[in-house]
């Protein structure tokens, strides 16, 4: 498939440098992007803050280079959401960055997924209860998967079930007619699909995102445990060494930074305790432990700002929403209603 030139190139840098765990999501759609020589950053403007899709691809001796640059480009202030060690390394010595971890991703080898995996009783029995009611997961070819009408029922049936409007940014639901270097993995119930996982790669760590895990409304309890397990499987199988599901907002399993200043840290407790109307941001964090994971990375928002401020935070939400974050919320609240009302008449019936 023919695709534009400044997409090509994101790609071939991406396949070329990318390290962040979020590097290949700058290659989706509505993500805007900024090139020089060797290195691309992609980020989307909010609020008057460049936010950037993890951290600059370039090659590591070329990053302060690729920093500068790209910051001298900003009329306001930049912030790298989604970084991780390597940039805050980085940028720890210069002064005027503020580091702020919103959150922890898990992170496997496959032989010690498969180890942890089939060490626990509750996983095991949650794979042989899909399997029992004729789950069976293969991979499809890019060709096979691109724009099928059975996985995009099922990513609509999934995305149906969301607390918030659809997000994009660094969560991109709408991969499905650029599949080209990602893995997909169909889960079928006696030749209906019901359930698909997508892989994107992080290549200088020869390692995989798990981009999304859907399960369709007629997926039997366990699909999903059924697909992740086979997936990591097969791409440990070929030589990965790295596997992560990527971020979990808020999440408690590392802690907060020097940085974070005393309102967020109560903002983010609140999110955490009210919030699960719209985001269960406890129960994707307890999803994901029960999978037992070799450890958990910090992922941070570095910021040029002395101290990250609620501007910056408004942006990063904004991203992610693509609208103010008070209309996300009361859009999600209306849909929920409106989820509930359909729930109640359904019992009636």
């Amino acid at each position: 498939m023919q695709i534009d030139p400044d997409r090509q190139r994101t790609r071939d840098l991406v396949l070329k440098y990318g390290w962040n765990t979020t590097c290949y999501q700058i290659v989706n759609p509505c993500i805007d992007r900024w090139f020089s020589d060797d290195s691309v950053v992609g980020y989307v403007e909010r609020q008057g803050v460049r936010v950037v899709a993890g951290a600059p691809v370039c090659p590591m001796d070329s990053l302060e280079a690729t920093l500068q640059a790209f910051e001298a480009t900003a009329e306001g202030h930049v912030c790298y959401f989604g970084a991780e060690e390597r940039l805050r390394q980085a940028t720890r010595t210069k002064g005027k960055y503020s580091c702020t971890v919103l959150g922890a991703q898990p992170v496997w080898s496959p032989e010690s997924w498969q180890a942890a995996f089939d060490g626990d009783a509750s996983l095991r029995f949650q794979r042989n209860r899909a399997r029992n009611k004729h789950v069976a997961v293969r991979e499809w070819t890019t060709e096979q998967a691109t724009n099928h009408p059975e996985l995009r029922r099922v990513l609509e049936e999934w995305l149906a079930t969301r607390g918030l409007p659809t997000m994009h940014f660094l969560v991109e639901p709408e991969t499905l007619d650029f599949l080209e270097d990602r893995r997909v993995f169909v889960a079928e119930q006696e030749g209906e699909v019901v359930g698909f996982t997508t892989l994107c790669p992080i290549p200088l760590r020869k390692g995989w995102l798990t981009e999304q895990f859907v399960r369709g409304a007629k997926a039997p309890n366990g699909t999903v445990e059924l697909m992740e397990d086979y997936a990591v499987g097969a791409v440990g199988s070929e030589g990965s060494e790295f596997v992560t599901m990527g971020m979990v907002p808020l999440s408690t399993n590392v802690r907060a930074t020097r940085d974070t200043p005393g309102w967020l840290k109560f903002m983010m407790g609140w999110m955490r305790a009210h919030g699960r109307r719209f985001y269960n941001f406890d129960g994707l964090n307890w999803f994901k432990q029960k999978f037992h994971p070799d450890r958990w990375d910090p992922i941070y928002a570095i910021s040029s700002e002395p101290h990250i401020s609620f501007r910056t935070i408004n942006a990063i939400a904004t991203a992610f929403t693509g609208m103010p974050p008070w209309l996300a919320v009361l859009r999600g609240g209306v849909r929920g209603l409106k989820q509930e009302a359909r729930w109640l008449l359904k019992r009636k019936r």
